[in-house]
């Protein structure tokens, strides 16, 4: 139990709902099929027919789309916690690649026995439906990020909603985390070029606000940095009436 407790995923869905010991108990059983992927063996492909979602146990992935021209847009990262593959599922094939980033270690879940899962459970159902939703209002507030805000705002906000999801699970606080993405990882993120990225992680340095060097993201003036970038996290720690 203790184990299960510890792990990034009840952490997280603990955030949203008091999980009982019996659904942490339930929780554990779905996590007891795990399997590691190397970096460069993409998890899920786009086009392929899937009948099993994943959850991220340790390491990062990238979920990202290949245009016509060759050129790639990652949607977003996905970190220890994280759903992979459900909407794949859903639709029964992929709208996009998910690829590791650092080595990861995933649990696969066949969808009967998911769905089986929550029918007998439905809060834990209800506790996937809010991360889902999470997920969804990230996607739309990375939209306005890319579309509204400048290069500067865009990387300081992707920043500041990477060290708020770390903190959900332990990894990260508003003195920083640990960050294994590179400036190009950054730059078909945020719609910005590599040397862009180089010019306004420098600028965010200079002006004393963040400074992302050597895998390490460090929050010099974290009040300066959420003014600056507009950051209102509300949109990633809301859990709703229905699970309070």
């Amino acid at each position: 139990m203790k184990t299960i407790l510890n792990t990034p995923i009840a952490l997280k869905l603990s955030a949203c709902i008091g999980l009982s010991e019996h659904e942490l108990e339930i929780l554990g059983q779905l996590l007891k099929q795990s399997r590691e992927i190397r970096v460069g063996q993409d998890l899920v492909q786009q086009g392929e027919t899937n009948q099993a979602a994943f959850i991220l146990m340790s390491g990062w992935v990238c979920s990202y789309k290949i245009q016509a021209d060759g050129t790639r847009q990652i949607v977003d990262f996905q970190i220890p916690g994280d759903f992979l593959g459900v909407r794949s599922v859903l639709f029964h094939t992929s709208d996009h690649n998910i690829e590791p980033i650092t080595e990861v270690e995933v649990c696969e879940i066949l969808i009967p026995r998911l769905l089986d899962t929550f029918a007998q459970h439905p809060r834990l159902a209800m506790a996937l439906l809010w991360a889902l939703s999470r997920d969804e209002a990230m996607v739309v507030e990375h939209l306005v990020n890319i579309g509204r805000r400048n290069p500067a705002e865009r990387m300081a906000h992707f920043l500041l909603e990477l060290g708020a999801r770390l903190s959900l699970i332990g990894a990260g606080s508003k003195t920083g985390f640990t960050c294994p993405l590179t400036q190009p990882l950054l730059a078909d993120a945020l719609g910005l070029s590599a040397v862009h990225v180089n010019r306004v992680l420098r600028q965010l340095r200079e002006v004393g606000m963040a400074t992302f060097r050597d895998g390490q993201v460090v929050f010099d003036n974290y009040d300066r940095l959420v003014a600056f970038a507009d950051f209102d996290s509300s949109y990633l720690d809301q859990a709703g009436p229905l699970l309070t």
